[in-house]
């Protein structure tokens, strides 16, 4: 079967694609990924769904209309993905995540847009898609999910080991020999960054491409310090938080209780040493010896240099080692979630997400043709090996 995974993560810069070929034999799946690709948002959308995010206030109205401009965004990139390989089976949308509702440091609710239905219209194949509310029903954080395929891809290595992404917000899988650990949402990869970026119109990308804004400028320890003190890196995992904490009101209010001016380089240099210090902070604290990185913080050398400066002990690497190249983790992630729902196999990792129980995901809508599903797969995903052309 081939899956087309989708998403547009916290980053909220365009849709990453991957088109995965599964094949399975009691239990064990192999999966060829045979096209990637990352289309980013109409710069006019992308500013439309910043102004809406939170802490902004905004309508029904927009929400309304967001879900389908970016639904039908969604559907073009998944358009061009099908035809660049003939075709495809089954599409699963992450969609465009808006809110992650926390309250007492538990995920209650979470709100993904891009209505799906564009996409079945236009490609007329089933769509797997509103995937993290299951898990969230089950007691879980619905996040992160790609702890499911970070178990798959490191589960046979013989020391402790974690795979971390950095996307807007970093989050880690931790998995020795019982498998998964522990999975959480560790705090801002890139979120703060691409803030600032945008704010001052720094780079017409939205990103610190390379690490260069950071670069120029200074850490400021002190204002770094206020920040680490932040009460969410002491909460036990599992935990997940995003932009309704981690955004640039946030960092406004922390240079006004530091109580200094800084520079724009300067800061962009201590909130990149955030990201360095906690994520370092953590992975240390978990024991492991090999550590696969993933996401659009990996391209960044002052985080992964940084990480691989504080982390000697650490074999840092990235994520293509395993077959998921770093770019294009998530989009398989979620390739692979889409298969095991069409095959009514449970995607999740309770020792992840904090779930009661696993739990198959998401919502299917047909394609153009009645919905026939494949017969379910007995007894899980016991293996998975990946490949990836090219």
């Amino acid at each position: 079967m081939r899956v087309l995974g989708m998403i547009s993560g916290t980053s909220h810069d365009g849709i990453d694609v991957a088109v995965v070929e599964f094949d399975e034999n009691d239990g064990r799946l192999e999966g060829r990924v045979v096209h990637r690709d990352s289309v980013p948002y109409e710069p006019s959308l992308r500013a439309r769904l910043i102004a809406a995010l939170p802490p902004a206030a905004t309508t029904l109205s927009e929400i309304c209309e967001l879900d389908t401009l970016i639904g039908q965004a969604f559907a073009d990139a998944a358009d061009a993905a099908s035809v660049a390989v003939g075709s495809v089976d089954l599409v699963t949308s992450h969609g465009q995540t808006v809110y992650h509702w926390v309250r007492d440091d538990h995920a209650l609710g979470t709100l993904q847009i891009g209505q799906a239905a564009w996409i079945a219209e236009k490609l007329g194949v089933p769509v797997v898609s509103d995937v993290r509310i299951r898990d969230i029903t089950a007691g879980g954080h619905g996040a992160p999910l790609v702890s499911f395929l970070d178990e798959l891809l490191l589960r046979d290595r013989s020391e402790a080991s974690a795979a971390l992404n950095l996307g807007g917000i970093s989050n880690m899988t931790v998995v020795d020999a019982g498998g998964v650990r522990v999975a959480y949402d560790i705090g801002p990869a890139n979120a703060l960054v691409d803030a600032l970026v945008v704010e001052n119109g720094l780079n017409e990308l939205g990103y610190d491409d390379g690490g260069r804004i950071a670069a120029s400028g200074t850490v400021h320890q002190e204002l770094l310090d206020a920040l680490l003190a932040d009460d969410y890196y002491a909460l036990p995992a599992p935990k997940s938080t995003g932009k309704e904490h981690f955004h640039l009101g946030y960092v406004h209010d922390a240079v006004r209780t530091y109580g200094q001016d800084i520079s724009v380089p300067d800061l962009a240099a201590t909130l990149t040493e955030l990201t360095v210090q906690t994520v370092a902070r953590d992975v240390a604290a978990a024991g492991v010896g090999y550590l696969a990185v993933s996401g659009g913080g990996c391209r960044n050398p002052l985080i992964l240099d940084g990480l691989r400066g504080a982390l000697p002990g650490v074999d840092v690497v990235l994520a293509d080692e395993l077959g998921a190249p770093a770019d294009d983790k998530e989009a398989i992630a979620f390739a692979l979630i889409g298969w095991c729902t069409i095959h009514g196999v449970p995607a999740t990792v309770p020792a992840g997400t904090g779930a009661r129980e696993s739990r198959i995901l998401g919502t299917i809508t047909p394609g153009t043709g009645a919905l026939a599903l494949p017969e379910p797969v007995r007894g899980g995903i016991r293996s998975l090996s990946l490949v990836t052309e090219g």
